[in-house]
């Protein structure tokens, strides 16, 4: 793992230790379909693709988890979508 990759995947440890916990919700594509959180998923692909070959499939990403936070948005669970630094914000009921 190069020196970018390391630092990113540091800087994604501390986030996820630290800071997701504190705000008291889950990646809106998480929620929506399950499996990995957005910042898991893009830990793994910087730890196998480097931080370049990591970038599409990140905002792919980003953009599946901006579409989940609107379907859910449409249900009645709080919570807000990890998108960049734009919270955005969500509701879904039944889970």
């Amino acid at each position: 793992m190069g020196a970018a990759a390391r630092a990113t995947d540091t800087a994604i440890g501390l986030y996820q230790r630290h800071l997701s916990p504190g705000k008291g919700w889950t990646c809106a594509h998480l929620v929506a379909h399950g499996g990995q959180s957005c910042s898991a998923a893009v830990r793994r692909l910087v730890a196998t693709r480097g931080v370049l070959g990591a970038l599409s499939p990140t905002i792919v990403r980003f953009v599946a988890c901006y579409r989940a936070a609107m379907l859910l948005a449409q249900q009645d669970v709080r919570g807000v979508c990890c998108c960049g630094g734009i919270p955005i914000p969500f509701r879904f009921r039944g889970r």
